[in-house]
């Protein structure tokens, strides 16, 4: 069968490799072509589009961007009707695949969604274009069950994709020395993750920096993306001795006493990794977006996924006004002197993979989707 993939930003391109490698086992005969990244191009098929021309954040940047998107929509209409597949793929994203959802619907084309957009925690009127376009949707969180069941859709609970990359990580024979390739010495690493795209490091990224200074006794290690300018890395980085490494996050997470994380698919991460962490997360507007967001917009009192997941504050989150250099350095000194209260958040963290469950999901999703599609 033929299958159009559209995965948006970097967690999308990770999630949707995986699961083409378990449709090409699912179908023998499965073709791809995508919008996507490096990963899913690595499985085969074509790749029509990178998400690094696709990755908009922010209201402000949506709506300077806003031309690129709409072309970028416009591409995406025409290559889907063009290749007529037997189903389209989305992937999270959902500002742009609910407009493909709502496109291939009209066309008479199915529409599988895999990892719902999160409308639970905001936008939730985008629950309706879902029931309207979606044939089936895949959740990877265990309490959008009850959500989406109570909006009148009956979704299909696969487990969390990251539980397979873990996995897929962890059982790799043969792993390189992280300190030894990169050069580091015996003190304690701090991850610094400060996210997947270039709005998010330009605002996260010096804080970090800024807020591990005077602790001789770490060494401190950004986690960098190839799909960002490594210059922007460089320029907060410049004379601040903390190290910088691409395209070695898990390694990074592995080797790690405590993380500071850009809030996102890494928050998870990092807890599946038993990483203790702080979660940071800043958009243009200051106040007046804090503001709109919690007063207006947001649905939840959490921002980062284990808090969600474990319906608890179990690791501290600094969000817009809230993440301020003092508020994170005092934070960070908690995560690497205070063993209680490091004991803790492990302790969450052991609960919080017993509610996500085993690795597999990609092969559930896969063989779930492959069933669907034979009994058309």
């Amino acid at each position: 069968m033929k299958y159009y993939l559209v995965a948006g930003e970097a967690s999308g391109d990770l999630h949707g490799s995986n699961l083409m490698k378990q449709l090409k086992i699912a179908d023998k005969e499965a073709e791809f072509r995508f919008f996507g990244g490096d990963l899913m191009q690595a499985e085969g098929g074509v790749l029509v589009k990178h998400y690094r021309e696709m990755a908009f954040m922010g209201i402000v940047n949506v709506a300077i961007n806003i031309r690129t998107i709409k072309k970028n929509m416009h591409t995406c209409e025409n290559d889907i009707l063009g290749y007529q597949p037997d189903v389209l793929i989305l992937i999270d994203y959902p500002g742009f695949n609910l407009r493909m959802a709502e496109f291939a619907h009209r066309h008479n084309i199915r529409v599988f969604y895999y990892i719902a957009p999160k409308v639970w925690a905001w936008k939730e009127y985008r629950v309706k274009k879902i029931k309207a376009y979606v044939d089936e949707l895949f959740i990877i969180l265990p309490f959008e069950t009850t959500y989406f069941q109570n909006h009148g859709i009956k979704p299909h609970y696969v487990g969390n994709p990251l539980l397979d990359a873990v996995a897929a990580f962890s059982d790799k024979p043969g792993k390189p020395d992280f300190r030894k390739k990169n050069k580091l010495d015996e003190r304690p690493v701090v991850a610094l993750l400060s996210g997947s795209r270039t709005q998010e490091i330009r605002n996260m990224l010096p804080v970090m920096v800024e807020a591990v200074k005077d602790l001789p006794e770490f060494q401190f290690v950004v986690a960098g993306v190839n799909t960002v300018d490594q210059h922007l890395y460089e320029k907060a980085l410049q004379g601040t001795g903390v190290k910088l490494v691409f395209g070695q996050t898990y390694e990074l997470l592995e080797s790690a006493y405590a993380a500071l994380v850009t809030s996102g698919t890494a928050t998870l991460e990092t807890a599946l990794f038993k990483v203790p962490q702080t979660v940071l997360y800043k958009m243009e507007g200051g106040w007046f977006t804090q503001l709109i967001m919690k007063n207006f917009v947001l649905k939840v009192e959490w921002a980062s996924l284990p808090n969600l997941i474990l319906n608890k504050q179990a690791i501290r989150e600094f969000i817009q006004t809230d993440l301020t250099v003092k508020n994170v350095r005092q934070e960070l000194r908690n995560l690497l002197f205070n063993l209680e209260y490091r004991n803790t958040i492990l302790e969450d963290y052991n609960k919080l993979a017993e509610i996500m469950g085993t690795p597999g999901t990609s092969e559930k999703a896969a063989r779930k989707m492959v069933d669907l599609l034979l009994k058309k």
